[in-house]
């Protein structure tokens, strides 16, 4: 989800709504307490240089559990964050304690917010000698060539 998608999605909500990806809901007394550009300039293990722009939503519980952030309340904190996004639409990317510190994609499902699962990669899978994705084969449809000494009655076993 873009930054603009996200507030289009609030224009149209009474209230919002945060699941993370196990489906339990994050209480609904959250503060977002950050708004901000992150910008990663990083190497991968092949070498090559990347750069990746990424707008980032901190969600954090406190213990004021009278307190609601309304949806207009979110969008005039997304219209503050336009200082730091200038006229980029970014990829959210969202920041909620658990354990530790978690790194969530969003998308939206029946109104609420869902938190969705990250995961690392390697860039450089060709360099690294990780091998791609195989192919999966059916060994019922695998041909057998009759001319090879390996095929059935051809004394090779």
């Amino acid at each position: 989800m873009t930054v603009s998608e996200l507030k289009s999605h609030l224009t149209e909500m009474n209230t919002v709504n945060f699941k993370l990806p196990n489906g339990n809901n994050i209480p609904s007394h959250f503060h977002i307490t950050e708004v901000g550009l992150v910008t990663k300039h990083f190497i991968d293990c092949g070498g090559e240089i990347h750069q990746e722009k990424s707008a980032n939503v901190q969600i954090w519980v406190a213990s004021d559990f009278d307190h609601r952030l309304q949806p207009k309340g979110f969008l005039s904190i997304l219209d503050i964050s336009k200082k730091v996004f200038i006229d980029e639409d970014l990829k959210i990317e969202v920041e909620y304690q658990s354990e530790t510190v978690g790194k969530y994609g969003l998308t939206i499902e029946n109104g609420d917010f869902i938190l969705t699962s990250t995961h690392t990669d390697c860039l450089a899978k060709d360099t690294c000698g990780i091998p791609g994705n195989k192919t999966l084969l059916n060994p019922l449809k695998l041909e057998v060539a009759t001319n090879s000494c390996c095929a059935p009655g051809g004394g090779c076993c």
